[in-house]
């Protein structure tokens, strides 16, 4: 796996926030039983970077927590089972699964974490996970499709040992 990390703005976690997303990145990957390597982008951004991502792409003018940009086109969440090596799906250099970018606003980890009573590090890897998810077909439009992946967060953070 490839994570590829750019800082938009300063990086002030007390975690190694490296090594948590690269772990939790592998637990999503290891639990979706995704078969090939996978590289991903993580952007960190400032609240305001964020606000103007999300205007950009949604347009909707505010700020949000963390924002994902699948690479890959899944006709069902999660079923792998037609992907195959395309060049519009894979590196051409590394031969690994290019599943998208992820932008992550760090002021809204430190936010959501002091209003939701847990540490920076639960609510980093949550939305990195989060995130994962829906690099890999998973949305939460429907209250259905919210329930699946609020079980799979739930269990591999759990599996993780990552608890509020």
């Amino acid at each position: 796996m490839t994570l590829i990390i750019e800082e938009e703005t300063e990086v002030f976690f007390t975690f190694d926030y490296q090594t948590v997303a690269e772990e939790v990145i592998q637990a999503a990957i290891d639990a979706e039983n995704f078969p090939f390597e996978a590289e991903i982008s993580l952007l960190m951004v400032s609240v305001e970077e964020i606000q103007e991502i999300n205007c950009a792409h949604r347009q909707i003018d505010a700020p949000t927590d963390v924002l994902s940009f699948p690479m890959i086109d899944y006709r069902i969440a999660g079923d792998f089972s037609n992907l195959e090596q395309e060049e519009d799906n894979f590196n051409p250099d590394t031969g690994e699964a290019l599943l998208g970018d992820i932008v992550l606003c760090t002021d809204k980890v430190n936010e959501q974490a002091k209003s939701y009573g847990h540490s920076e590090k639960r609510e980093f890897a949550f939305l990195i996970l989060h995130s994962m998810l829906h690099l890999f077909g998973y949305d939460h439009m429907t209250p259905e499709d919210a329930t699946v992946m609020e079980r799979k967060q739930e269990a591999i953070l759990a599996q993780m040992g990552i608890l509020r």
